[in-house]
């Protein structure tokens, strides 16, 4: 079996997509230190593959560390690169922390790479790095500098890193998959996402507020140029993401000569923050408490995908809505019994 090291793959996307690779007929290693996760997820990725996933507990970042993984599993045939900090909020408040990781790591990762001659790259992007677009939905050739957030220029330097290895690297085949906002969790409720202290994200605010962790849900600003106030984001579930990966592996697969494309990952629909707390309510039969905040330093008002390139040029859409995925956050968040 082709071996895939997954950098962060304890973590909420990168687990998922064990899944899928493992149902691919790859063999994923996942290489995560846990600050951002817990062993918990390796035990349900065990759960539902029926065997536990090689793992290895350190920090990407580390070389020595990540040539030492490398030395061990022998012949890699690609990688995909999630590990990362990831709150908007928090980046705006540690900026020089999420510089440091995010950059560093892909730095490190890059250079093994080339020193191993691993041919295949997947990196985990982000819708931020468009910012507010101009017009929606926004494609992948709108400029990609206007991020509004450090943690998206973060992912704005990270992707022209790679574009530069694939120019100096000939063998190199890299896919940048821009990620819009991944939601719900694997249908079986063994893994899902699994925030550290106060989500930075909506549906995790929604379920653990819902399941009485937290008093109200707060909305940040209801003064946005939308339907009903509230900011609009493409909602996609996770099941529908990590499959993106897999194909993403396949097609590189069948390219010659360095490559190096970027894709949009989303629903092609965009939904308010009230029409997800509503529509969660609705499908789940549990109230949302909620109220109205003040906006969020580094959010933008309102973006979602143009998914044609993906759809023609790697011929993958997605295979659930909404209503699907806030189902499955409920019953994950319910697995959790706290």
């Amino acid at each position: 079996m082709k071996k895939i090291i997954v950098t962060g793959g304890a973590g909420f996307i990168g687990s998922h997509t064990v899944v899928e690779l493992t149902s691919a007929g790859y063999e994923p290693v996942i290489v995560d230190d846990l600050r951002n996760s817990e062993a918990r997820m390796i035990d349900g990725l065990t759960a539902i593959l029926g065997v536990r996933p090689r793992f290895h507990r350190i920090d990407c970042a580390d070389e020595a560390a990540m040539r030492s993984v490398l030395n061990t599993e022998g012949d890699v045939h690609g990688v995909i690169h999630f590990a990362a900090y990831k709150a908007v909020g928090e980046s705006v408040a540690e900026p020089a922390m999420y510089y440091r990781n995010n950059i560093g790591s892909l730095a490190v990762l890059l250079a093994l790479m080339n020193e191993r001659a691993i041919p295949h790259l997947v990196f985990s992007s982000s819708c931020t790095v468009y910012g507010q677009p101009t017009s929606l939905p926004v494609n992948e050739a709108a400029p990609d500098r206007n991020a509004s957030s450090p943690y998206g220029y973060t992912k704005v330097v990270c992707e022209q890193l790679v574009r530069d290895q694939c120019a100096a690297t000939p063998e190199l085949k890299a896919v940048l998959l821009r990620y819009f906002n991944p939601i719900g969790a694997h249908p079986s409720a063994r893994i899902g996402e699994l925030p550290r202290g106060v989500p930075g994200n909506l549906v995790p605010f929604v379920t653990q507020t819902a399941a009485g962790l937290r008093g109200k849900l707060r909305v940040n600003g209801n003064d946005y140029a939308t339907s009903d106030g509230t900011c609009v984001r493409d909602y996609i579930h996770v099941m529908d993401l990590a499959r993106a990966h897999v194909v993403a592996l396949g097609w590189m697969e069948q390219r010659t000569g360095s490559t190096c494309e970027v894709f949009n990952l989303g629903t092609g629909r965009g939904n308010t923050v009230m029409e997800v707390v509503n529509t969660f309510a609705e499908v789940n039969a549990v109230d949302v408490p909620y109220e109205i905040g003040p906006r969020r330093a580094g959010d933008v008002e309102a973006v979602y995908a143009d998914t044609t390139k993906s759809r023609e040029v790697l011929g993958w859409t997605c295979d659930h809505d909404l209503r699907d995925a806030l189902r499955d956050a409920w019953n994950w968040q319910r697995s959790l019994g706290n």
